[in-house]
């Protein structure tokens, strides 16, 4: 007769399923101990490491001693720049830039500061700064304690955009290169290349009448804003005859009214590939974009800026500049200006002035049906940007004006021809 197995009691289970958690706590926070020491070691020290082993064991197994103390050697030599990862790396680090906004081409100048704020002194190291896809590295020599090191930097900005700055790494290694540890430091900092913009005076692109918009200088004999009661003349409405001063003069007086004008400016911006014929024309095309939204946001117009698949915050002008500064060429198939037109459209009904930025390689069929589906009645401008050009040049496409421009120093003349 055999006896049954009983099954554990209660208690019992639940100090297994405790050891079992406690394991498990171990383990991982050996695993992540781990990580980081073999994240110090790099690929040249496994590589010694592994010839160290390699030589041991064939000179153990062949009797030969000169692989046995070339093992020997190499194994001291990673043990000794091993000894260098020791000691402290806690500075206190400042990263400062002078101006976090630039414009292509000029440089971004800023400052490193690192304290050691500690009661003992920290060894010599390396810090690493990254800016965008590269970084640059600075030598730290040996900080007493309160004592400061401060680097200075430039960036150059060749191209528009947004580029990361930082976080700064405080790296601790060896001088043959087989171990190294990193430690981050500080937060990373956005620094925006706006595009190149160009100021110009002259007169607003285009303006409707409505009952929201701003009172101009500009005198109306119908309009919604009243200014001032005038003699009758003739052509005047009827419908405008202030009677009450009439009867009180003797002469027939009508109203006189200042001009409203609605000031929904909105700006279409393509980034599709296909609508660019080189990288210039689609930089020229955010260039133009961000003149005219400024010189629109002088006229205390309401300004929005659309582009395939979102829209652009453009509440100031240094909002404009920092979202044109982020704009990329769009890789998806989201369609090029027709389309854009379509969304502008359906989104913004109300706009009074709308301008299309695009590319030469957008063909007069595209543009022509881009133009139709914009809002009925809204004064229509379209920018094509082509590098080749040598002088601006103004065309029509329906009720739309046309111009074409090769550099940012023609759109002022460009935007003069549309107003004449």
């Amino acid at each position: 007769m055999t006896a049954e197995a009983l099954p554990a009691s209660p208690p019992q289970t639940e100090r297994d399923a405790g050891w079992r958690d406690i394991a498990a706590v171990i383990g991982a926070r050996l695993l992540t101990r781990l990580r980081k020491i073999t994240a110090a070691i790099r690929p040249l020290a496994w590589v010694l490491m592994a010839l160290a082993v390699a030589f041991w064991v064939l000179g153990q197994i062949a009797g030969w001693a000169e692989f046995t103390i070339a093992a020997a050697v190499i194994a001291i030599a990673v043990a000794v720049c091993a000894l260098f990862l020791i000691g402290r790396t806690a500075y206190d680090v400042s990263l400062d830039l002078a101006r976090t906004r630039v414009v292509v081409g000029d440089r971004a100048v800023g400052a490193l500061t690192l304290a050691n704020r500690g009661s003992r002194a920290i060894l010599p190291s390396r810090v690493v700064l990254p800016v965008g896809s590269g970084r640059g590295e600075f030598g730290i020599q040996r900080l007493a304690p309160g004592e400061e090191a401060e680097e200075l930097f430039a960036i150059p900005t060749q191209k528009r955009g947004v580029v990361k700055v930082g976080p700064v790494s405080v790296v601790r290694g060896d001088p043959l290169g087989l171990f190294e540890r990193a430690h981050r430091r500080d937060d990373p900092v956005d620094l925006f290349v706006h595009p190149r913009t160009v100021l110009f005076d002259g007169q607003s692109l285009g303006y409707l009448r409505d009952l929201e918009g701003l009172p101009a200088a500009d005198l109306s004999r119908d309009d919604v804003s009243f200014h001032a009661l005038l003699e009758y003349q003739p052509g005047d409405d009827l419908r405008h005859v202030h009677w009450k001063s009439t009867a009180r003069t003797g002469t027939m007086m009508v109203r006189q009214y200042e001009e409203t004008r609605r000031s929904h400016f909105v700006i279409g911006l393509s980034r599709s590939l296909n609508d660019y014929a080189t990288a210039d024309d689609f930089e020229l095309g955010i260039s133009a974009a961000g003149s005219i939204g400024l010189r629109a946001i002088r006229d205390s117009q309401r300004v929005d800026v659309r582009v395939q698949g979102r829209e652009l915050p453009a509440g100031t002008g240094k909002q404009l500049l920092d979202s044109l500064a982020a704009v990329e060429n769009s890789k998806a198939r989201e369609g090029g200006i027709a389309d854009l037109a379509g969304i502008v459209s359906a989104t913004m009904p109300l706009a009074s002035v709308v301008v299309l930025v695009c590319g030469s390689r957008v063909p007069s069929d595209d543009l022509r049906l881009a133009c139709s589906r914009l809002p009925f009645g809204a004064k229509v401008l379209a920018v094509v940007t082509d590098t080749t050009a040598t002088a601006p040049t103004l065309r029509r496409i329906g009720d739309a004006d046309v111009v074409t421009v090769g550099a940012l120093e023609q759109i002022p003349l460009a935007l003069q021809k549309v107003l004449a």
